[in-house]
This record gives C-alpha cells, sequence and structure tokens, in this order.
C-alpha cells in the first residue's frame, strides 16, 4: 500500500465534492494529472471511463477503486477521496461507496497494483466494514483512519514506514485539513513557490495566465508564509506540502483549482 500512503502524504486525499459518480471520477482524475510526473498524459478521466464501463471498480463494503492502465514503466500513482453521503456506484453488495481510491497503473507494476488492493479490501475485512469512515465528522478524522489501515498493511514489509507515519502524522497535525473542493470545478493545476529571505516568490507554474496572476498577487509571501487558501480571479489556490531548505529558502506546492 505505499502509493496510498504517498496519496496521504502528498495531500492527494479530499473530500468529494458531488455524490454523481461520474464527477467524482471526474475530480480525482484531475487531481491525478496535477501529479507531476503525469504531466501531459491523455486524459485519464475518459481512460478511466473507458475501464469502469466494462466492469465496474467496486470492490464492495463501501469501497472503490477505479483505476487505468498505461503501457512502459514507471510509479504506481493515486488519488482519494471520501464521500460522507456515499455515492450510487452500482457495487455488487448494492453498498453506497465511501472511499474512492484511483490509480494509475505503468503495465510493469500490475502485480503492484493487485497485491495494493488486496491490502486495502484485507485492512476494510479487518475493520469489519467501512462504517468508521463513512461516519467521519472531517477529512482529518479519515486520514488518520486510512494512515492506520495503512501502517497495519504494511509495517511488516517495510522496514522505515513506522518512522515515515509518525513524521507524516506530526507535519498533518501542523496543517488544517484540505477543504472539499466546489462542485463546479474544472480543472486542476499545480503552482510551485520559491521563497528566499522574505524575497517576492518565484512562480512556477505550467499555465501562464495564472503564473502571470500569480506574480502580480498582492500579499503572495504573507499568503504562502501562512499556508493559506486564497482565492485568485477564477482560481482557489490550497496549500499542499511546505518545504524549508536552510539559509531563508522555502518550497511551497499549492492546488490551483480553476471554478466555473
Amino acid at each position: 500500500m505505499k502509493s496510498l500512503l504517498n496519496a496521504l502524504e502528498e495531500g492527494r486525499l479530499v473530500e468529494l465534492p458531488d455524490m454523481d459518480k461520474g464527477k467524482a471520477l471526474q475530480y480525482l482524475a484531475h487531481l491525478l494529472e496535477a501529479v507531476p510526473d503525469l504531466s501531459g498524459m491523455p486524459d485519464l478521466y475518459e481512460a478511466m471511463l473507458v475501464r469502469e464501463n466494462a466492469q465496474n471498480t467496486a470492490l464492495g463494503l463501501g469501497v472503490a477503486c477505479p483505476h487505468v492502465r498505461a503501457p512502459g514503466s514507471g510509479e504506481i500513482f493515486c488519488a482519494v477521496g471520501w464521500s460522507p453521503s456515499g455515492i450510487d456506484y452500482g457495487a455488487p453488495d448494492s453498498k453506497k461507496v465511501h472511499l474512492v481510491v484511483m490509480y494509475y497503473i505503468p503495465e510493469s507494476h500490475k502485480n503492484v497494483y493487485l497485491k495494493e488492493i488486496s491490502g486495502l479490501a484485507a485492512a476494510v475485512r479487518k475493520e469489519g466494514g467501512i462504517a468508521s469512515i463513512a461516519a467521519a465528522q472531517d477529512i482529518a478524522t479519515v486520514r488518520e483512519r486510512l494512515l492506520d489501515w495503512v501502517s497495519t498493511a504494511i509495517e511488516a514489509s517495510i522496514p522505515e514506514a513506522k518512522a515515515r507515519m509518525i513524521r507524516l502524522e506530526a507535519r498533518q497535525a501542523a496543517v488544517e485539513a484540505l477543504p472539499a473542493v466546489p462542485a463546479g470545478a474544472l480543472d486542476v493545476t499545480t503552482a510551485l513557490f520559491v521563497t528566499v529571505n522574505g524575497s517576492r516568490p518565484v512562480v512556477l507554474c505550467q499555465n501562464p495566465e495564472l503564473a502571470a496572476a500569480l506574480d502580480k498577487a498582492d500579499g503572495l509571501g504573507e499568503k504562502l508564509k501562512a499556508q493559506a487558501q486564497f482565492d485568485l480571479g477564477r482560481y482557489k489556490l490550497v496549500c499542499r506540502s511546505s518545504t524549508p531548505y536552510g539559509m531563508g529558502r522555502s518550497l511551497y506546492e499549492y492546488l490551483a483549482i480553476k471554478t466555473a
């Protein structure tokens, strides 16, 4: 379950903004497309739909694992969506899905993926179902529950996992849980910011229009320092991570979510 742990660590756990299956899958596909290693990939949402229409990916017990496979090698990536109300997913057991884990799988790692979802299914069965996540009051509680499941599944096989969990939990305790994204969200872009001793942040973003707007934004340095969520035109920007490098230098990673 290494890729699930990476998703939790890198901020790819969100509250799904819509109970519609198609819209939920579209939003998670956009999150995956924002992963730098997957930039330039063909439309993941369309590929997900083709596979989903061929075979429903619900595992039962309130969990679904939609996925798309790609030729070649590379890393497995996933994005995780939590639906408090549940999604009518067409699951074989007719239960609503509260946890959607979407995977991008290079062909060379298909066996790793099968082991990962087997571990996830085993964790759900051991828990007695998805009730603790379905009844969670906020996404921070969902994150903690998933961390427990991941820890149980991989601690024996990956010695450093426990230390990594402790570091992640400590960091997450200092970061406000990501808010739900508006139902009208259209796409998600990654924006990076480099600050040096309080100077004007350097903006790194592949969207020229957004990069230009961020360059002119008032109080940008203060917002980054506080890891604050803020709006800029049609974009909602949410802090994903903050990494200090010493000598007054820091790197901030944000998700820029364009809304209708």
